[in-house]
């Protein structure tokens, strides 16, 4: 089983490197952009014998506690086999 991680900066915080890859692709003719928001994305291996339910409470922990900063971040956890 994988789980992938997404974290993005609320939407609610300023993305300065987000702003700047949308005004470079509006440079570069792209001028339907009209936003881009910048994020990263985390690919995890969970264990054999780990059931779903437990995967997804422990990624769901891992996210929270370790790979977001929930006061200025949110994320989404996808579990997939």
């Amino acid at each position: 089983m994988k789980a992938r991680v997404l974290v993005f900066l609320k939407s609610t915080v300023l993305d300065p490197q987000g702003q700047t890859v949308r005004h470079a692709l509006n440079g570069l003719g792209y001028r339907e952009v009209a936003d881009v928001r910048q994020g990263k994305c985390f690919d995890i291996a969970i264990a054999e014998g780990v059931t779903r339910d437990q995967a997804q409470k422990d990624i769901e922990a891992l996210a929270h506690d370790v790979l977001a900063n929930p006061v200025i971040e949110e994320y989404t956890v996808e579990l997939t086999d």
